[in-house]
């Protein structure tokens, strides 16, 4: 990896690791193993939660690379919540975008994805910081 720093390479695997999950989730099609309830909270909020998720993930590429006005995981989660809200919204009014069929819990769902993945860097950064300090000392 390009980075010297641990907590840019812990990042940056991490990132790669949720966007490539969030694809596997997608092909393999988790959700056709899944019977009754299982399969309607599945095919209604995975991709809801999981989405944010990996777009969130996708920003800390971005703000690695360069985008720094995206260094704060507020902005990145507010950011993508912001986006799929809006295209939710669209959707309300007709609107195909990201999909065709409004639903207002979607709108709960996003943030808690995005708010998900903020969880996961600010633990990946934290437990970087500390792997450091241990280690210099």
């Amino acid at each position: 990896m390009p980075w010297k720093d641990p907590i840019q390479r812990r990042r940056t695997t991490a990132a790669i690791a949720a966007v490539l999950l969030v694809a596997l989730v997608h092909i393999v099609r988790v959700g056709s193993y899944l019977k009754g309830m299982l399969f309607n909270l599945y095919y209604s909020f995975t991709s809801d939660i999981l989405l944010p998720f990996a777009a969130y993930f996708l920003l800390v590429l971005n703000e690695i690379n360069g985008a720094f006005f995206l260094r704060s995981g507020w902005v990145k989660a507010g950011l993508v919540t912001c986006v799929a809200v809006s295209a939710e919204i669209l959707q309300a009014f007709g609107v195909a975008a990201l999909g065709v069929t409004f639903d207002p819990l979607d709108l709960v769902m996003y943030p808690i994805g995005a708010l998900a993945a903020l969880l996961l860097d600010r633990t990946l950064i934290r437990r970087s910081r500390a792997a450091g300090e241990t280690s210099r000392t």
